[in-house]
């Protein structure tokens, strides 16, 4: 996962004669920001990174799901007898990275078949349960991107609100 990016924020303070003083926040790619603008661009830079994150999260799950369908194929393949043992064990090494010394030196007994079927099964229940975790990942990363999102709408609707008090109060 990517991490989100930290900006060095200055701050400077002005204060009119008789009067509050006004923090202004700037970083060094942009001009002076108000609290709200800031609050805002933290939280929409945070959504960015999250919402990348999850297209990077939703590709891996995509690979692992593409890998357990192909590992399922074979896994057939060796149990009913099928496949050519060569290629087969060729996936399993190279592709399942099961250790070559589990599997057999053929699949030409119903127990050699089981063998190296018990054998992808194993690595498949495994890639299974990281695909779940995957999911639970992904569904966090979404929903701190929505948090994020709304985060920043709240502060606009209060912005605007502010906005139209003192416009009424004039």
């Amino acid at each position: 996962m990517s991490a989100i990016d930290i900006i060095q924020i200055g701050v400077n303070r002005y204060a009119p004669s008789g009067s509050e003083s006004v923090n202004l926040y700037a970083t060094s790619a942009s001009a002076p920001l108000t609290l709200g603008q800031l609050v805002q661009a933290v939280c929409i830079h945070s959504a960015a990174a999250l919402e990348n994150q999850s297209v990077l999260k939703m590709n891996t799950m995509n690979n692992g799901t593409v890998l357990l369908d192909e590992a399922a194929g074979w896994l057939e393949k060796i149990a009913d007898g099928s496949a050519n043992w060569d290629e087969a064990k060729q996936f399993l090494v190279g592709t399942m990275h099961i250790d070559a010394n589990v599997l057999p030196e053929d699949i030409d007994t119903y127990d050699r078949r089981m063998k190296a079927a018990a054998a992808l099964k194993d690595k498949m229940d495994g890639l299974t349960q990281t695909q779940q975790q995957d999911m639970v990942d992904l569904q966090s990363i979404v929903n701190r991107r929505d948090v994020a999102h709304s985060t920043a709408a709240n502060v606009v609707r209060a912005l605007a609100n502010s906005a139209s008090a003192n416009a009424a109060n004039f």
